[in-house]
C-alpha cells in the first residue's frame, strides 16, 4: 500500500500523544514494506527523528503551502489511503484530501477539540463534518472516543488503540517514600490550576512539572512562584521521567481522547490520580482515584502564545485532590494497593495490543463511494495498481 499521512502538527520531534500514536502506526507500516509519506507542520531545529528511515517526511511551515504540498503528493504518489489526523484546526487538509483523493480518506480521530463536529469542537464546521462522515474510515483511539463520535456525528468508528508503550518488560518504579507528584504539560486545559492549588495546600511535598505543547510563559511563572515545584526538562524516555515520580497527577479539564500518560505510569506501578474528563476513566481501567470535575465548556475568541484558544476555566474544589494525595502518601498500604492494581490492570491491556491491527484495518477497507460528489473519479485519480487492473479488464472486454 501507499500511505500518505497529513496533519498540522510537528513530527520531528513528535508533539503530544496524537503524533506519537500516528508515528507508531506509520513506522509499523513502513517496516512491513508499505510506502509512507507525511505532510506535516514544521520541524524543530536539530530534532532527533523518530521516523522509520524509509518514511518521507515533508514538514511545511506555511499552512497554504502545506495544502499545496498535500495536493502535489496525492497527485504524484497516488496513495491508496490519505490519513488525515485530527490536528487540522482549520480543516484545510481534510478538504484538500477529500478533493484530491475522493473516497480514499481515513480520519484519525485523536483530539475532539480539533474535530469539525461535537460539543467539544473549537471550530465546528458542518461542511467539514460531512467530509468526515463520508470518509472511507474513521479510527478512534478508545471506546469512549468511538462512542462520542457515534453520538455526535452519527457514524461508527473503528477502535484501534495505538501500541505506543513498547514491548516491555516494564520496570516497577513505584516508590512510596520518595519522588514527586508529577504533572506533564501543565497548562489551562490540562488543569494547571488544580496542580498549583494542590501544591500550595501541601507545601511539605515535592511537586514536579514537565512543560509541554500547551505551557505558556505565564504558566511557567506561576509554577516558579511555588518553592516546592520543580520544572523538569522533557525526558528522552518515559522511564527517565517516571523513575522520580511517586504519583502521576492528570487533572485535565478538557475532553481527553484517552490518557496515554496515565497508562504509561500504571504500567510501571505508579498510582495515577486523574480527572473524570473524557477518556481518562477508560485509561484508568477500573482503578481508583478518578476525581469528578466540572470540565471546560467555553473558550474565548482569542489565542495564547501557543496558538490555543483561551479557556474559561470553571471552579473545581481542591479538597478531593488533597484527600487523594493524603491517602496515597500517608498510608503505605493504600499506596501499595493502588500501585499493584494499576500494574495489574495496565499490563494485560498493553500486552493485548497488536502493532499489525492498523495495517489489517487499512487492507480491509474499501474506498468510499463517490455518490453525491458531483463527479465520478477520473482514471488519473486511481492508484497505479487500480489503473492496471482497469486496463486488464478493458483488454479482456476487447478480446471478448
Amino acid at each position: 500500500m501507499r500511505i500518505l499521512l497529513t496533519a498540522t502538527a510537528s513530527y520531528a520531534p513528535p508533539r503530544g500523544g496524537a503524533t506519537r500514536s500516528n508515528l507508531v502506526w506509520l513506522n509499523a507500516l513502513a517496516r512491513a514494506g508499505h510506502v509512507c509519506r507525511i505532510v506535516c507542520g514544521p520541524s524543530a531545529p536539530a530534532a532527533e527523528l523518530e521516523v522509520h528511515p524509509s518514511i518521507t517526511l515533508l514538514p511545511v511551515v506555511d499552512p497554504a503551502r502545506r495544502v499545496e504540498t498535500l495536493r502535489r503528493e496525492i497527485r504524484d504518489l497516488q496513495p491508496d489511503w490519505v490519513l488525515v489526523s485530527s490536528e487540522d484546526l482549520g480543516h484545510g487538509l481534510l478538504r484538500e484530501a477529500d478533493r484530491s483523493a475522493a473516497g480514499r480518506v481515513v480520519y484519525l480521530a485523536h483530539t475532539p477539540q480539533f474535530f469539525p463536529f461535537g460539543a467539544a469542537s473549537w471550530n465546528p464546521d458542518p461542511q467539514a463534518a460531512a467530509l468526515v462522515a463520508r470518509a472511507a474510515g474513521i479510527v478512534a483511539i478508545g471506546r469512549h472516543m468511538a462512542d462520542w463520535i457515534s453520538r455526535e456525528l452519527g457514524r461508527p468508528a473503528a477502535v484501534i488503540h495505538p501500541p505506543i508503550y513498547g514491548s516491555g518488560p516494564f520496570a516497577n518504579l513505584a516508590e512510596f517514600d520518595r519522588g514527586s507528584i508529577t504533572m506533564v504539560n501543565p497548562c489551562a486545559v490540562k488543569g494547571i490550576d488544580i496542580f498549583l492549588r494542590l501544591a500550595g495546600r501541601m507545601p511539605a511535598l515535592d511537586f514536579a512539572a514537565v512543560p509541554g505543547w500547551g505551557t505558556t510563559a505565564a504558566d511557567r511563572a506561576a509554577l516558579a512562584r511555588l518553592p516546592n515545584i520543580r520544572l523538569l526538562p522533557n525526558a528522552r524516555s518515559i522511564d527517565d521521567l517516571l523513575a522520580g515520580t511517586r504519583v502521576l497527577l492528570m487533572p485535565s479539564l478538557w475532553h481527553e481522547g484517552f490518557g496515554l500518560t496515565v497508562m504509561e505510569a500504571m504500567l510501571r506501578g505508579i498510582p495515577a490520580v486523574a480527572s473524570s474528563a473524557g477518556g481518562l476513566p477508560e485509561a484508568k481501567r477500573g482503578t481508583g482515584y478518578v476525581i469528578p470535575v466540572q470540565p471546560i465548556e467555553r473558550y474565548l475568541a482569542e489565542f495564547d502564545e501557543q496558538a490555543m484558544p483561551r479557556p474559561v476555566v470553571p471552579e473545581n474544589p481542591i479538597e478531593p485532590w488533597v484527600e487523594a494525595i493524603r491517602t496515597l502518601l500517608g498510608d503505605r498500604a493504600a499506596y501499595e494497593r493502588e500501585s499493584a492494581a494499576s500494574r495489574a490492570a495496565a499490563l494485560p491491556f498493553v500486552q493485548g495490543l497488536d502493532a499489525g491491527e492498523f495495517e489489517r484495518y487499512l487492507a480491509g477497507l474499501q474506498p468510499a463511494g463517490s455518490a453525491g460528489r458531483g463527479a465520478s473519479p477520473t482514471v488519473e485519480s486511481l492508484s497505479p495498481e487500480r489503473r492496471a487492473l482497469l486496463l486488464e479488464r478493458l483488454r479482456r472486454r476487447t478480446k471478448a
